[in-house]
């Protein structure tokens, strides 16, 4: 006979295969009496779990979505499912930066048997997760080894490739991860420099618990830590401008990861912008479409002038010439358009 614990649970697993059950099927398929199976459905009750029932004997019963979160039963190829589905919603971005499929994740990777661990493992192995040409790719174990520094809240120590590729290390106190929507950053607390980092996760090529724990006080907004650094990164020149805007309109025009922002008043306001050169910055300050002003440096106000004198010159020319392909040859009928 099995245990009454294990007779629950394949109760709760037979009630979420299918709509509804009558008592007499739930002891077929159970090899027990209907006078257990009525008692095992109390005992349900008790623990939380929405069981209704229909009376008479055509009546029968059903799993029911109740307000609590009962424990949920799932089978070996169900749980590895659900993993993979969480993993893939991490990796993607998929339901934004809040990192609950990374969270998830790490819940339900800490009670699995290791008989599906290992099956994930091997999935992390062969699977490979498509980005973008300019997305870098992250290994899956690499992310929640991040995630799992953060909860645990102790020195850990870190091996980096910066930006040209050369390897450092040093030790750091975790904090979050920040999913940007095109890749995850590692936010720590750089202990030798006494300054909060943000690391780029695809560039984290190992860490190692110290096993030290540390109480982190006063620590920033990872979301804006991460923003203000993308957009303060190391940018051969920088434009100052004013956007006849307010901050909230400003930010949806120039998301913080692109540029940093501060109020000029109640109806506009200045930001900062890194590019690669003044023309690059004059073409991205004419694809905004809204009124500005380049207060520094001149140069970049030199290219934007420029390239708005240059499209208002070709525009000119159409206006006197006529649209080319407006034009007839000898003998043709004017064309028209049709709407």
């Amino acid at each position: 006979m099995i245990s009454t614990s294990a007779r629950l649970l394949r109760l709760v697993s037979l009630l979420s295969a299918r709509p509804t059950w009558t008592c007499g099927e739930l002891a077929d398929r159970m090899a027990v009496t209907e006078r257990t199976v009525r008692r095992d459905v109390a005992r349900l009750r008790e623990l939380g779990y929405g069981v209704e029932s229909d009376p008479g004997p055509w009546g029968g019963y059903r799993l029911r979505a109740g307000n609590r979160v009962p424990p949920l039963i799932l089978d070996d190829e169900e749980a590895l499912a659900v993993a993979v589905g969480l993993r893939e919603a991490a990796l993607s971005g998929v339901l934004g930066g809040d990192q609950a499929a990374l969270s998830a994740l790490l819940k339900l990777r800490q009670v699995l048997p290791p008989r599906i661990a290992d099956r994930l493992g091997e999935m992390d192995a062969a699977f490979v997760h498509t980005a973008r040409p300019d997305e870098p790719q992250i290994a899956p174990g690499m992310l929640l080894e991040l995630a799992t520094a953060c909860r645990r809240g102790e020195r850990t120590h870190l091996s980096y490739r910066d930006r040209e590729g050369k390897a450092t290390a040093r030790d750091v106190d975790p904090y979050r991860l920040v999913h940007t929507g095109r890749r995850w950053y590692f936010v720590a607390r750089d202990v030798t420099r006494g300054q909060w980092r943000t690391f780029r996760a695809d560039r984290v090529a190992h860490i190692q618990p110290t096993g030290q724990a540390v109480e982190l006080l006063d620590p920033p907004d990872p979301a804006l830590l991460v923003s203000r650094s993308i957009a303060t990164g190391s940018y051969p020149l920088y434009v100052t401008v004013r956007l006849a805007l307010p901050m909230d309109k400003a930010l949806r025009l120039v998301p913080p990861t692109v540029g940093t922002h501060r109020q000029d008043g109640p109806d506009a306001t200045i930001v900062d912008i890194g590019g690669p050169d003044a023309d690059g910055l004059a073409q991205y300050l004419l694809s905004l479409a809204t009124p500005l002003q380049v207060l520094s440096p001149d140069e970049v106000r030199a290219a934007l002038l420029r390239r708005t004198r240059d499209l208002v010159a070709a525009n000119e020319v159409l206006s006197r010439n006529g649209d080319p392909s407006d034009r007839t040859g000898p003998g043709e009928a004017p064309r028209r358009s049709h709407i």
